[in-house]
């Protein structure tokens, strides 16, 4: 997924698959524990993320669901099936697989390594080409320009992309994502993440992903596992509940002390706690204006037109004199969509350095949102988050 083009709306979304660790551990020849006994249920169409630091185990579990590493004790059922003594060749053509770096083939051309699963499924050469030709162009890479081009004629984004389009080659219903963004810039990773998860509203498959930093885990995981030295789970739960209320001193201390303001960013707006400050009438005259506000007693009101639809704000100085509220009234600068998060809107009031943010739906005006507000709405989704502890299913 290259940071430039946004992502097309592909196909119609295929069936995922739960996949289920019942007991699952892996030991090492010399005693070594990699993963303790693992119980966790990855739901389908979910993107759930394993996260932690280095040496947890994580890379180690999702490594075994597609059996590149061999499970000591327990079952890994995929869609109801027990996969662990299926031929791990098979399985892997069932199974999406990205990597930190891509992996493409070197000696290949973009369109090739895309065609790899279906070349090996016996797939013939159009269904191959016309397959090939619409992941590329699912996710933003036009097949004419970068289909005969080879891995190191693209960008760090564009080889992202590539690798992704591979790993949905054989459409898959589960995809496993070892770190994949980590090796590309700040600015560039940003956008990956945001077309990645437009990318999973559409094609919805059951998605592991593994990662050590809990801000991408945040903001991708439906579900966020947070695993610890030996391979154990420390809690599953959701971003919300996770930063809420962690379950572990380790849970808290990896989260780290600004998980209230991790927590704003998967804390959406809620209307019921939005306030009402005074309305005047974009045709209003400026004497009306002044009625409205005197009789609340407030300084500023907001401008709205006779469809709602928000025009701007007016101060109780610029509402002196005579003349009317369209001419006196200025500009709102500091206003998010109803479904952005507390995030978007606390970062929002800070950039425009205002005391309040408007909240729309589409153009009509549904009220502001204060910082009082906003702490309170915050609040409130901590105080009602219950964790989820030691991998329960």
């Amino acid at each position: 997924m290259d940071a430039t083009a946004p992502i097309p709306s592909p196909a119609a979304p295929t069936g995922a698959e739960e996949i289920r660790l019942e007991g699952v551990s892996k030991v090492y020849d010399d005693g070594t524990v990699g993963v303790a006994e693992l119980d966790l249920t990855f739901a389908a169409g979910e993107l759930t993320v394993l996260v932690g630091p280095s040496g947890c185990g994580k890379t180690t579990t999702m490594k075994m669901i597609n059996r590149i590493i061999e499970p000591t004790t327990g079952r890994i059922l995929l869609g109801g099936e027990d996969v662990t003594g299926a031929d791990p060749v098979r399985l892997r053509r069932r199974i999406g697989y990205v990597i930190q770096n891509v992996g493409l083939f070197p000696h290949q051309t973009v369109r090739v390594n895309v065609g790899t699963v279906p070349r090996l499924l016996g797939w013939d050469k159009r269904r191959i080409r016309a397959r090939v030709d619409e992941l590329l162009d699912v996710v933003g890479l036009d097949p004419a320009v970068h289909g005969d081009r080879y891995p190191h004629q693209l960008s760090g984004g564009q080889r992202q992309r590539a690798g992704v389009a591979r790993a949905l080659a054989a459409d898959p219903g589960v995809l496993l994502m070892d770190e994949p963004f980590s090796a590309v810039d700040p600015i560039v990773r940003e956008r990956l993440q945001s077309e990645f998860l437009r990318l999973q509203e559409t094609v919805r498959k059951t998605i592991v992903f593994v990662t050590h930093d809990i801000e991408e885990a945040v903001r991708l995981g439906d579900r966020i596992a947070v695993m610890s030295q030996g391979g154990r789970v420390e809690q599953f739960a959701t971003p919300a509940d996770l930063l809420g209320n962690p379950a572990t001193p380790f849970v808290a201390d990896f989260v780290g002390a600004d998980r209230g303001l991790k927590r704003l960013a998967v804390t959406g707006i809620d209307t019921d706690d939005l306030e009402h400050p005074p309305i005047v009438r974009l045709d209003d005259g400026l004497a009306e204006a002044r009625s409205v506000l005197g009789r609340d007693g407030a300084r500023w009101a907001v401008v709205l037109d006779d469809r709602h639809v928000l025009h701007g704000w007016l101060s109780a100085e610029r509402a002196s004199g005579s003349g009317s509220v369209r001419d006196a009234c200025k500009r709102m600068e500091a206003w998010v969509p109803v479904d952005a998060s507390l995030k978007t809107a606390f970062a929002t009031m800070l950039q425009h350095e205002a005391g309040w943010v408007a909240v729309l739906e589409g153009d009509r005006f549904l009220g502001v949102l204060t910082p009082e507000s906003l702490h309170a709405a915050l609040r409130r989704s901590v105080d009602g988050a219950v964790p989820e502890v030691a991998g329960s299913v």
